[in-house]
């Protein structure tokens, strides 16, 4: 059974009069719980979202002295299977000619172990990228797009023509190393007309005016050589390349159109220096005088000897006579020429080889009756000892006649590059009040 509550005693004056406040409380404050699911607080965690700003890690490597592919691409994680098939797929990688200094550029993914991208640098004018894709390594060339800028270069030769081409060219312009390739094509240039060790007096001057080279990534190198100018004791001698691909013409030509190109090199080697002439000398091993057939060309050991002149092979091998190894050539209208000393030949000369002119036949060397490293080069016509430094070797053949009117367009366009016109001087500014007529800028100008 139930017992009915008693009643609840009335509530004193203040608690009633604060009634309608405490109710109104309550329905706020259960407004603002049936919001709870807003509040901060009760939200679900969630993390910030990851930017990546590097997927990939790159290093590189270097190729070693007397070291292989296989050691660099070890180190780059390529190895066994993966090894094997890097190389059947690399079909434009020279295996077994790599050079050491070879850089490797390896790439992964940071989060893998494993290298999926090889570049490496062919050549000046192609990169060679390996891919491993979803059926493995794959060969990608590329090429490098170099853009072509014309450089003219002017100083005068104090003691070398590199050493006054290095303090006319900054490194900004031309690397150390280009500088010396520039260098050695303007001896190529005039190979037939002037003798940089001998013919160069201290003050002459020159200006060449060349191609540079450069690459997206800065790399700057030197391209050929379009004109040249150079001054032998006040006398200037000029050089034009010109070209025509359907007459086959090509290369350097003088102001008047003759060829540069003769029938025979002043010398065998480059940047040479004459340590005996020809004619009667004493002999430093046999200590008497006797007659020098030829002339001596001071080199260092291993230098290339060139061929002076297109020619067959008529002799190669030891010597008798003090030659050492010795090398004999048969030119036209009863020309040979000998080289003697050598220290090695070129690989696979034989008897009855044809060689072109400036070809590398030989090594300068010591062997013989040779006091040091040094090239014996003898001419002789019709088996007579000659001079070579006393022979005409020839005229250049002209531009043909009906390439004339070409050829006066591309030299005068290289003209103006290579010796621009000088601005006219401008006279002096005169003296506040006097006008301007024709004879005070006369005076001005005199």
């Amino acid at each position: 059974m139930v017992s009915p509550l008693p009643p609840l005693p009335p509530l004193p004056p203040l608690l009633r009069r604060a009634a309608p406040v405490a109710a109104g409380l309550l329905a706020a404050g259960g407004l603002v719980w049936a919001a709870h699911d807003a509040w901060r607080w009760r939200r679900p965690l969630t993390a910030a979202p990851i930017v990546v700003t590097a997927a990939y890690a790159e290093f590189l490597d270097t190729l070693g002295r007397r070291e292989t592919l296989s050691d660099a691409l070890q180190r780059g994680g390529i190895v066994g299977r993966d090894y094997a098939a890097f190389l059947a797929a690399a079909k434009s990688l020279p295996v077994r000619r790599l050079r050491p200094g070879l850089v490797f550029h390896f790439r992964r993914l940071k989060t893998d172990s494993v290298v999926d991208r090889v570049m490496v640098r062919l050549s000046p004018e192609r990169r060679l990228h390996m891919v491993r894709g979803g059926s493995g390594w794959v060969e990608e060339l590329e090429p490098v797009p170099w853009t072509v800028a014309r450089l003219r270069v002017t100083g005068a030769i104090e003691s070398s023509l590199y050493d006054a081409l290095d303090n006319a060219v900054a490194d900004t312009f031309l690397p150390a190393v280009e500088r010396r390739s520039l260098a050695w094509a303007m001896a190529d240039v005039y190979d037939w007309e002037v003798d940089f060790t001998r013919d160069i007096r201290p003050g002459d001057r020159f200006t060449v005016l060349c191609e540079r080279l450069e690459s997206p990534e800065g790399e700057r190198r030197f391209g050929r050589v379009l004109a040249a100018r150079v001054d032998v004791a006040g006398t200037p001698s000029y050089a034009f390349y010109f070209e025509d691909s359907a007459a086959r013409v090509a290369g350097f030509y003088d102001e008047r159109g003759r060829s540069l190109r003769r029938a025979f090199l002043r010398a065998p080697l480059q940047f040479r220096r004459v340590s005996s002439r020809f004619g009667v000398r004493f002999h430093p091993l046999l200590h008497l005088w006797r007659a020098h057939e030829g002339v001596d060309f001071a080199a260092a050991y291993g230098t290339p000897v060139r061929a002076t002149a297109d020619g067959m092979v008529i002799r190669v091998g030891r010597a008798e006579g003090g030659y050492g190894n010795m090398i004999e050539l048969r030119h036209a209208n009863g020309i040979r020429t000998r080289y003697g000393h050598l220290s090695a030949f070129a690989r696979g000369l034989h008897l009855g080889e044809r060689v072109e002119q400036g070809e590398t036949i030989g090594y300068v060397g010591s062997t013989g009756l040779s006091t040091g490293p040094h090239l014996h080069y003898e001419f002789l016509v019709n088996g007579r000892a000659t001079n070579p430094q006393r022979k005409d070797m020839g005229s250049g053949t002209p531009v043909p006649q009906s390439l004339v009117a070409s050829y006066g367009t591309v030299r005068d366009g290289l003209r103006v590059q290579l010796e621009p016109p000088r601005p006219p001087r401008l006279p002096a500014p005169l003296p506040k009040g006097q006008p301007h007529t024709a004879s005070s800028v006369a005076a001005r100008d005199d």
